[in-house]
C-alpha cells in the first residue's frame, strides 16, 4: 500500500526532519537514509518501522538542517578532501579535474555532519519523530484500506452471484446430458427407451461425476471466511492470499467437473473477477 508520513523537531540549533514513504510491494523492503554521524540508529529506525508496517518499500529518510539555513564549512578540510580525491585518481591512472557539482557535494557532506548533536544526545528526538511520521504513514495507508474494503466487498459480491448462478446450475445438468445422450443414439439409429438399463446407468455415471455439491459448500464458506477477515480487525493480505488460493482451487475443481457450456462460462467469469481480488490483495497488510 501507498503512503506518506512526515515530521520535524528542534534539536538544539538544528531542524530535525523525517519522511517516510512506501509504495506497493508483496513482501517488506526498508531502506534508511541517515546522516553519516548518526548511522548508529539505523537498527532502531528499522526495528519502529517493522513494527508498524509489514508490507511494502518503505524509505525513511531523516535529515538535518542548520540554524537558519546558514552554510558554513571547513575551507581546509575541503581543500583536504579534494586533495585526497585527486591522489586516488593518480594512483588509478584517472584524470581528475574537480567540478562546482563536486564542491557542492563535498561541502555539503561536512555540513550535513558538522555541530551534530551526538547520537546519544540525538537519538531519543530522531525516534519521535520517526513514530510521528509513521503515524502519518499508516493514516494515509488506512485510508486507502478503506477504500480497498468496499472494492473487496463489491467484488465478493460478484463472486458470490456467480457461486449461486452455478448452483443453480448444476442440478439441471444430468438432465441436459440425458437428453443429448438420446439425441447422439437416435442419430446413430439406436432406438433406446430412456428407462433403459444402460441409458439410466451412464446417465447415473455421468451425474456423479459431474456433481460440484461440495465444492459449491466449501467455495461458499471461503468467501465467507475471506468477507470475516476483510471486516476484521489485524493483518489481512497473507491470510487473504491463502484463502484466495483455496477459492482458485474450488473453482478450477467446479469448472473441471461440470462439463456444462453454462457453468463454463460463468467459472471464467468467476476467475477474471478473482484475478483481479488477488491483484489487490497482493498490496494489503
Amino acid at each position: 500500500m501507498t503512503g506518506y508520513g512526515r515530521a520535524t523537531a528542534a534539536l538544539g540549533s538544528h531542524t530535525l526532519t523525517v519522511q517516510v514513504n512506501s509504495v506497493n510491494r508483496k513482501s517488506l523492503d526498508l531502506t534508511v537514509a541517515l546522516p553519516d554521524a548518526w548511522e548508529g540508529l539505523e537498527p532502531a529506525v528499522l526495528e519502529a518501522v517493522r513494527k508498524a508496517v509489514l508490507r511494502g518499500k518503505v524509505h525513511v529518510s531523516v535529515e538535518v538542517t542548520g540554524d537558519a539555513g546558514v552554510l558554513d564549512w571547513d575551507a581546509d578540510a575541503v581543500a583536504d578532501t579534494l586533495d585526497r580525491l585527486a591522489s586516488l585518481a593518480r594512483a588509478r591512472g584517472m584524470k581528475f579535474e574537480p567540478t562546482t557539482e563536486l564542491l557542492w557535494q563535498v561541502v555539503s557532506a561536512q555540513q550535513e555532519n558538522s555541530g551534530l548533536p551526538p547520537l546519544e544526545t540525538a537519538q531519543t528526538a530522531v525516534l519521535h519523530a520517526v513514530q510521528a511520521a509513521l503515524r502519518g504513514l499508516s493514516a494515509m495507508r488506512a485510508k486507502e484500506g478503506e477504500t480497498l474494503l468496499i472494492d473487496f466487498l463489491g467484488r465478493l459480491e460478484k463472486l458470490r452471484g456467480h457461486t449461486e448462478v452455478i448452483a443453480g446450475r448444476a442440478p439441471h445438468v444430468p438432465t441436459a446430458y440425458r437428453e443429448q445422450l438420446l439425441q447422439r443414439l437416435r442419430a446413430a439409429g439406436l432406438e433406446l427407451d430412456v428407462n433403459d438399463e444402460r441409458v439410466l446407468k451412464e446417465i447415473a455415471l455421468f451425474a456423479d461425476r459431474c456433481d460440484v455439491t461440495e465444492e459449491l459448500t466449501r467455495l461458499r464458506s471461503h468467501l465467507g471466511q475471506l468477507t470475516e477477515l476483510l471486516r476484521g480487525d489485524g493483518e489481512v493480505g497473507r491470510k487473504a492470499e491463502f484463502i484466495l488460493q483455496e477459492v482458485g482451487r474450488e473453482i478450477h475443481t467446479i469448472g473441471s467437473k461440470a462439463n456444462d457450456l453454462q457453468i463454463s462460462q460463468r467459472v471464467i467469469e468467476f476467475k477474471n473477477e478473482l484475478e483481479r481480488v488477488r491483484e489487490q490483495v497482493a498490496n494489503v497488510e
